[in-house]
């Protein structure tokens, strides 16, 4: 069963068999513009949920990316750093930033699900 979790810094993670895959929501993409560069984590580091887990520049703003989960970066797709304005284009499919082995699955009842991310979204304005 696929899942997929919003946290209030505007990433999402949808997990799979204990697998993550994370990227930034279209609201983030939306708000950065152009993203012209992306800097994503070392395969093989581990993460504390919260840690600074990549970095998107953008026309506007530089923002770094937390990691919603805590685990090992298993896998990383270096197209967004290859051409970044595929994260405004499909940030939610092939804008994706890495994989991540979750340590401690019961972490993903802290975040959001689409419901609840749209309310904090329009909320924000």
């Amino acid at each position: 069963m696929t899942m997929i979790r919003y946290s209030e810094d505007h990433e999402w993670i949808r997990v799979e068999d204990g697998k993550g895959t994370v990227g930034i929501t279209d609201y983030a993409q939306a708000q950065l513009g152009d993203v012209v560069f992306v800097e994503l984590p070392e395969k093989g580091a581990t993460l504390t949920k919260g840690d600074e887990a990549a970095v998107v520049e953008s026309v506007k703003a530089a923002s770094e990316l937390y990691a919603p989960v805590s685990g090992e970066i298993i896998g990383l797709n270096t197209a967004v750093v290859d051409e970044p304005a595929t994260v405004n284009t499909g940030p939610l499919d092939a804008g994706w930033f890495f994989e991540i082995a979750l340590s401690d699955p019961s972490e993903l009842d802290d975040l959001m699900d689409e419901d609840a991310y749209e309310a904090f979204v329009k909320d924000l304005g």
